[in-house]
């Protein structure tokens, strides 16, 4: 029954892609892409950055930078949960998209579409950062400007190589991602998390494990974090005191002196241009002195 309903979405969805021009007609895609999808948070920040920002017509829930990506575009949804239906209803010449982009029966029907659909690496790491924007310069006819992005980049990492050299310690600090059924989601190696603290100058309290992962109470007790890092959210301190209530964080370094800090998502995890600013905001925060919580009742 599912595949019946699918195989009705994409016939529809076709029959919709063919009378927009795209299907069987090759003169409409277009050289120079000029009604670009952007699909993925740094796929649109380095597009902004060429100064192609004029030339996209939607992106994703993840374009959340700069704040008028997501403001002033059509969204098309969650990069990983798109829908064949919703990308051709904005009627692109182009898609150029992050290679997670899903799920991967949408992502074959679009390339099958006509529409010209571009996919980047979006490894998180310095190399395939600066491949992805060379990448997307090219494809949008920007390469000088896409070189000069790369040489900022590569200043940055340098930058931030040399600043780790001259760091006298290297804290242990664990990533979580969410909390989840009483347990902490957190960010093993593999991760863009784990590359970002790195980076960072710390250790990854948590490269025992590969990928995001719930952990128990003890082994939560076993990683002892000096410092934990977690995502920011808008609705408050919902997930700092989450995360300071799980059991077993009260038994860490980082829960008995309180040392969280909170990281914007996209601008941590996003990897995009601005990744060596973020690491090395990071590296700051994690290099400055703790500060002991006051027990409670006391005044001052």
């Amino acid at each position: 029954m599912t595949n019946v309903r699918f195989n009705r979405r994409m016939s529809v969805a076709l029959v919709a892609a063919a009378a927009l021009g795209f299907v069987g007609d090759p003169t409409v895609v277009a050289k120079e892409p000029s009604r670009i999808l952007s699909v993925g948070g740094a796929v649109t920040e380095i597009l902004y950055e060429l100064g192609a920002a004029d030339r996209i017509i939607a992106v994703d829930s993840t374009s959340q930078f700069p704040p008028e990506a997501l403001k002033t575009h059509k969204n098309v949804g969650y990069f990983r949960a798109l829908s064949t239906e919703g990308v051709l209803s904005v009627a692109p010449n182009a898609i150029i998209a992050s290679d997670k982009a899903g799920p991967p029966e949408v992502v074959r029907a679009l390339k099958g579409s006509g529409i010209d659909y571009f996919e980047v690496n979006d490894d998180p790491n310095a190399e395939a950062l600066k491949a992805r924007v060379r990448a997307i310069a090219t494809k949008i006819e920007q390469a000088e400007v896409g070189d000069a992005l790369v040489a900022r980049i590569e200043k940055g990492f340098a930058d931030l190589a040399e600043a780790r050299a001259r760091l006298s310690r290297n804290p242990a600090v664990l990533f979580v991602l969410s909390v989840q059924g009483g347990r902490a989601v957190v960010g093993g190696a593999e991760t863009s998390a784990d590359t970002m603290l790195r980076l960072a100058g710390a250790t990854n309290a948590a490269s025992s494990l590969n990928g995001f992962k719930p952990v128990s109470e003890e082994s939560l007790i076993a990683m002892d974090p000096e410092v934990i890092v977690l995502m920011n959210r808008s609705s408050g301190r919902g997930i700092h005191d989450a995360v300071l209530a799980l059991p077993g964080v009260a038994a860490t370094r980082a829960g008995r002196d309180q040392r969280l800090i909170e990281v914007d998502g996209l601008y941590f995890l996003g990897f995009g241009p601005r990744a060596p600013a973020a690491a090395g905001d990071l590296m700051k925060q994690l290099q400055a002195p703790a500060q002991v919580p006051k027990a409670q009742g006391s005044k001052g």
